[in-house]
């Protein structure tokens, strides 16, 4: 299953386990992947050092590149992603698949952000197929909607420097 697609990586200490189980899962299934860290597991670390490369990866290019981020909850993971430009980062703590499907189908999300402390290594790994195989149904309402979104955040009076 060659993808053009790249998948950036990206986790604190807490979401570093499933991060890695994740990453081998993508390796096995042929997608293109970059980790961006954390590399080993270290519990002082800060999760924004790492989320920010990810996202930084997907707002110059959207297009051509997803992340998915792991913390103990994904909601810190996902307000630091939501700060680039053109990165929807959604989060998922397992149980109903449909937001997964949701997500990409009705917003284009192009950041998926994992809750590590409220799921196993192999829901994260279907959460993730789940989520790679759901493409956008490009409705006009859909589109509408997103554009409204990126042109809220280009109007925003403060952006993260990076």
């Amino acid at each position: 299953m060659s993808n053009l697609l790249t998948i950036h990586l990206a986790s604190d200490h807490a979401g570093f386990a499933i991060k890695e189980a994740v990453k081998k899962w993508l390796g096995e299934n042929e997608y293109t992947v970059v980790d961006h860290g954390a590399y080993t597991f270290n519990k002082k670390d800060d999760y924004p050092e790492f989320i920010s490369k990810a996202a930084q990866e997907v707002s110059k290019n959207p297009k051509l590149n997803h992340a998915i981020i792991f913390g103990h909850s994904g909601q810190g993971e996902a307000i630091c992603a939501n700060r680039f430009p053109r990165v929807r980062a959604v989060v998922y703590y397992g149980m109903n698949e449909s937001i997964l499907t949701l997500s990409r189908e009705h917003n284009d999300a192009n950041i998926l952000s994992l809750a590590g402390g409220f799921m196993f290594e192999d829901e994260a790994c279907l959460a993730t197929k789940i989520w790679l195989e759901t493409k956008f149904n490009g409705e006009d309402r859909h589109i509408r909607r997103i554009a409204q979104i990126d042109d809220a955040h280009d109007t925003a009076p403060s952006k993260m420097i990076v």
